[in-house]
């Protein structure tokens, strides 16, 4: 009904159907939001774990005492995350989702920060 808050309207495949109308359409739709919000978590944790460890990796190898040293081991991350097209793909969906803080909380890294603020330019030069 119009003005019904309790109604939603979907628009599939140029027809219009209301989730109020029991046994049509609806419950598909809902399964199908509910699966697109699991796979976006399901990315952004594959994404965060694919760059916890590409931080832990680079770490190991590189000091990060001073705050030059830290933007180097940052910037050798960055690159790996650029010469690897899908993880760029799952870093840039995770983040275009709206879920950065989740993201940022998924990495337990002391350079998650800096490494934060690089690469959410990444889906903005493109």
């Amino acid at each position: 009904m119009p003005g019904d808050t309790n109604t939603s309207r979907f628009n599939i495949s140029g027809s219009v159907y209301n989730a109020g109308n029991i046994g049509g359409i609806a419950g598909n739709s809902v399964t199908a939001d509910i699966s697109i919000a699991n796979g976006q978590k399901q990315t952004l944790a594959e994404a965060a774990e694919e760059i916890q460890q590409l931080l832990d990796q680079v770490s190991q190898t590189n000091p990060t005492t001073t705050n030059k040293e830290k933007i180097i081991v940052v910037g050798e991350v960055v690159d790996k995350i650029e010469n690897n097209p899908t993880l760029k793909v799952k870093v840039i969906n995770s983040l275009k989702s709206g879920r950065v803080e989740a993201f940022k909380e998924s990495i337990d890294h002391p350079l998650v920060n800096i490494l934060m603020a690089t690469i959410e330019g990444l889906g903005e030069v493109e």
